[in-house]
């Protein structure tokens, strides 16, 4: 064995063992220190990616909702407006046809004055033409006697034809 401890390459050996032993020593603890900071961070990294994402994810969640929400309600309010549409146009028909069947009494009542007062002309006329075609006769074929006699009748029966 003391032949090897005189070789050189046996001290090289031990040397390098030594010095690698010192190394890991020294070095193994801020290597490794430095590998569980890194790993920390990454692993912190992660936790925060993971936390954004799921962050994205509920608003993505809520950003849909929030659509569905706007779209069920501008159809709610389509609707409504359709049915207010139709509420408006059945209401305006049905003023409209109130409107004609108005019109419509004013132009037969319209008619039926006409109609009163074009026969209330004619009775009118009818009348005048009786008197006067009467009074042509009667002055042709009365005589002064008997239209006296007939004045004084017609003031007799005066007073029952006023009450």
């Amino acid at each position: 064995m003391t032949e090897i401890l005189k070789e050189a390459e046996t001290w090289v050996a031990i040397s390098f063992l030594i010095f690698v032993a010192f190394v890991l020593w020294k070095g193994l603890k801020p290597t490794l220190g430095a590998l569980d900071a890194r790993a920390d961070k990454i692993k912190q990294e992660l936790d925060d990616a993971r936390r954004l994402r799921e962050e994205a994810q509920k608003l993505l969640a809520e950003y849909q909702r929030k659509e569905r929400d706007a779209a069920s309600e501008a159809e709610a309010m389509l609707a409504h407006a359709r049915e207010e549409a139709g509420r408006l146009r059945a209401k305006a028909a049905e003023e409209l046809i109130a409107s004609i069947a108005r019109r419509e009494a004013q132009a037969l009542d319209r008619i039926a004055q006409a109609e009163a007062q074009a026969e209330a002309d004619v009775r009118a006329e009818a009348v005048n033409l009786a008197v006067a075609a009467t009074r042509h006769l009667l002055a042709g074929k009365l005589d002064t006697k008997r239209a006296d006699k007939l004045i004084d009748q017609s003031i007799k029966e005066l007073p029952g034809k006023l009450h």
